[in-house]
């Protein structure tokens, strides 16, 4: 973002600010506030690019989100947005792929701050110490995470989650084999490296097109919780909490301020993401068919939805049908 923009952004927020103050604390008093995911790829002072954010942006994002947000894993996230209540904004740290520098100075902190954090790696970038594509093509072969970094970071309560084995585009994907691959029995491998359950899952890429049908039925057949997307949006309480919403931690502070301070005109812009998952509770339970959508519908809010379309006036809902569906058990 250039030095203009970044500007007139940060003004625009600036102005907003007392308006977005007052729906948050309505928020909060109805129990409806937004649950925030931000992620990141790498923290470092060397050879800056568009997915590497400074230690001091960096520390600047960790310091204003203790003060300001509860800072809670993806398990808690879950459990608010299920339970149709969340009494104070929160935020939740994630990282992708797996840069060895991380385990430098960003993961020390979060861990010695006791700040809950998901960090989804590419276990083939790992296990062959292999660049990832996007360094190569940049010129600058940046170091990977290896096996031990894992483990150590593991043990500090840092949660290991899957971003794949191979950190593939999905949506040129059309073989099973390849996704069963990619994601099922990396998982399995991933699990045996570190020694604990692999619960959560985030998308190469995380667009609309990536979010295919085929990759959240690996992801839930195998048992993981969720699956993180990564094209910008909010999670609200009352929706299906299979799918955690993301957006980029942003290395200019005032558009990461202006995702911090919930901007509800982005509700609108929330794309559809169409998926099914298995029963749950019982075996005479039916599929639950979530329709992630954007726009504004009218359709019906879940059963025990709280929120009123007065204070989130374009919020994307879910509709959990109450008959059958077609079994993709």
């Amino acid at each position: 973002m250039n030095l203009i923009k970044s500007a007139a952004l940060l003004a625009r927020t600036e102005l907003a600010a007392p308006v977005r103050a007052v729906r948050n604390r309505l928020l909060s008093r109805e129990g409806i506030s937004p649950l925030c995911v931000s992620f990141y790829h790498r923290v470092a002072d060397t050879h800056s690019n568009d997915w590497t954010i400074s230690r001091r942006e960096f520390l600047r994002h960790v310091d204003y989100c203790q003060a300001s947000f509860d800072l809670i894993g993806l398990d808690e996230l879950q459990n608010r947005v299920d339970n149709n209540h969340c009494s104070h904004p929160t935020l939740t740290f994630t990282f992708d792929d797996g840069y060895a520098e991380n385990c430098e100075f960003a993961l020390p902190l979060l861990a010695e701050r006791n700040i809950p954090c998901v960090y989804f790696v590419a276990i083939g970038h790992v296990k062959h110490q292999r660049p990832f594509p996007h360094d190569v093509e940049a010129g600058v072969d940046l170091a990977p995470n290896t096996l031990q970094q894992l483990r150590d970071i593991s043990d500090l309560g840092i949660e290991i989650g899957l971003h794949t084995r191979n950190h593939v585009d999905f949506s040129k994907v059309s073989d099973p084999n390849i996704v069963h691959h990619e994601i099922t029995t990396a998982k399995d491998e991933l699990e045996q490296w570190i020694g604990r359950p692999v619960r959560y899952f985030a998308v190469p890429y995380g667009l609309p097109s990536q979010l295919t049908s085929m990759v959240i039925d690996a992801v839930d057949r195998c048992g993981m919780l969720g699956f993180c997307s990564a094209f910008g949006a909010y999670n609200t309480v009352g929706r299906d909490s299979f799918h955690i919403r993301r957006f980029h931690g942003d290395p200019c502070f005032s558009r990461m301020k202006n995702w911090l301070s919930f901007d509800p005109r982005k509700l609108r812009l929330e794309p559809n993401v169409n998926y099914a998952l298995r029963p749950r509770a019982s075996a005479h339970t039916q599929p639950t068919q979530c329709q992630q959508s954007g726009g504004g519908s009218n359709q019906d809010l879940p059963v025990g939805e709280t929120a009123s379309q007065s204070v989130y006036p374009n919020m994307p809902q879910v509709t959990i049908p109450q008959t059958h569906v077609t079994s993709v058990g």
